[in-house]
């Protein structure tokens, strides 16, 4: 019985090998894609308002006194709606610095966040259209 087994292991691992040999293996650029754009979310806690921004590749727009600039929105080409990755820099007019820049992930917004005292901003999804 045990002999049995052993030769259905080698045969299905064998025919396993087989197949994966057969299979090409996806490089990055096939499993994720650069968008047109993105959609942020914009929260002003002080205001308690909130306000979701479409900004193009290389656009810009404002949230109170922050400006923030989209450089690039990748997405899975499996799943483009459920994930998104966005390249952002953030300027404070008003201290006339660089607050943030960096990529945001939607999935995970607190893994790279903004450290704003007034303002939360976050990725919710690329724009493919």
């Amino acid at each position: 019985m045990r002999r049995l087994f052993l030769a259905c292991a080698l045969i299905c691992v064998n025919g396993l090998a087989a197949l994966a040999q057969d299979e090409e293996v996806p490089t990055a650029s096939d499993r994720i894609a650069n968008a047109d754009g993105a959609v942020l979310r914009g929260l002003d806690r002080v205001a308690g308002t909130s306000e979701d921004i479409t900004l193009a590749r290389g656009g810009e727009a404002r949230v109170g006194h922050l400006v923030v600039m989209l450089e690039e929105c990748r997405y899975p080409v499996e799943n483009p709606a459920g994930e998104a990755y966005a390249w952002i820099d953030i300027f404070d007019t008003r201290a006339d610095e660089m607050i943030f820049s960096g990529w945001m992930v939607a999935s995970s917004p607190a893994l790279n966040a903004l450290d704003h005292a007034r303002y939360d901003l976050w990725v919710l999804r690329c724009t493919t259209s």
